[in-house]
């Protein structure tokens, strides 16, 4: 039986597909959804990443998927946009594709009032939150959004041979900056909440962007929400092996 491994960064992210119980899957385990789909919080950058694949593949995924927020890279993206892309990149190696038959299945069931792209997503090894930063990064890669899992799900994917497919949800817009004291209280694995007040306490005038950043952070996970609702076809498609052997 196909079974679909879903990783999310952040409980917040994670909690669209399951709102009751994250204590197993926040935990470092793997909890099984209602929809026999398998789903764990990996923590934020790549290497927590692959080993949340790698242990959703111990409990028997047989496809991967990537799921959450990232930031905006393509001007014309706003905050809320639906991302389902057709490949996924980083600096050092060639692009990753994504399941056709699994994407466009995915990017059909979505509801018709979202932004909706199909462009290439940037994986990133470091946080990238300046508007030079993204525009440098939009212009060189032509990726149009980026975050600091997918690819190493994807990779994990392919060596294992795997169908995978991301959905993720804009955040912080190619036009805006990411606060210096959220990249700094988010440089180990997870929103460091204790670093995060020192950083507003040493910088107060960075405080009105981050209740900004904080808002749009809502905002993706209440989009996230809308299209993780059971039974609703955004998440049949992301959660039903339909597509079987096709890649």
């Amino acid at each position: 039986m196909n079974r679909v491994g879903i990783v999310a960064a952040l409980a917040s992210e994670a909690r669209a597909l399951a709102p009751e119980d994250l204590s197993v899957a926040a935990g470092g385990g793997v909890l099984e959804l209602d929809d026999e789909a398998l789903l764990t919080v990996s923590g934020m950058g790549w290497d927590a990443a692959h080993a949340g694949a790698l242990r959703l593949a111990q409990a028997g995924a047989t496809a991967l998927a990537s799921f959450g927020t990232a930031g905006g890279l393509d001007p014309s993206l706003e905050c809320g946009a639906v991302l389902v892309p057709r490949e996924v990149r980083v600096l050092d190696g060639p692009p990753l594709p994504t399941s056709t038959r699994w994407r466009e299945a995915v990017q059909a069931a979505l509801p018709r009032d979202c932004q909706v792209s199909d462009g290439a997503l940037l994986t990133s090894r470091v946080p990238v939150g300046s508007r030079l930063e993204k525009a440098i990064a939009w212009r060189e890669t032509g990726c149009v959004a980026l975050d600091m899992e997918s690819a190493a799900v994807a990779r994990f994917a392919q060596d294992a041979a795997v169908p995978f497919v991301v959905l993720r949800v804009i955040v912080d817009t190619a036009a805006e900056e990411l606060p210096e004291a959220v990249l700094a209280a988010s440089s180990g694995g997870e929103v460091a909440v204790g670093r995060l007040v020192l950083g507003l306490a040493l910088a107060p005038w960075s405080i009105p962007a981050v209740r900004r950043l904080a808002r749009r952070f809502r905002t993706a996970c209440a989009m996230l929400s809308r299209l993780a609702e059971p039974g609703l076809p955004a998440r049949r498609a992301l959660t039903e092996a339909r597509w079987r052997e096709v890649h």
